[in-house]
């Protein structure tokens, strides 16, 4: 049987090299949300906001660390983050297209 994702205080992480999960619904500071894995879910506390599509950190991500979306690096951080941090240009950059 195929497990349906409920949006409900969830965040999907689609590669298994993400450091970051997409929220699939706007999520609150403090609520306590789930990871969902190809292979499994996971509990996280919200130390933010985070809106519908936006990105939160699913472990510890150190200054100048890539940040890993779809596999994919889609940026560094600015400054170190805790896990269940809210991810944006406000604390991440990235080097495409910045010459």
């Amino acid at each position: 049987m195929e497990k349906t994702i409920n949006p409900q205080k969830a965040a999907l992480v689609i590669d298994r090299s993400d450091n970051v999960a997409v929220a699939l619904t706007d999520l609150k500071k403090g609520e306590e949300c789930i990871l969902r894995f190809s292979d499994r879910e996971e509990k996280v506390v919200l130390l933010e906001d985070i809106a519908f599509g936006h990105k939160v950190a699913i472990s510890g991500i150190e200054k100048d660390e890539s940040v890993l979306k779809y596999g994919e690096e889609i940026g560094k951080m600015m400054v170190p983050v805790q896990r269940g941090a809210y991810i944006h240009n406000h604390n991440m950059y990235c080097e495409r297209g910045m010459k």
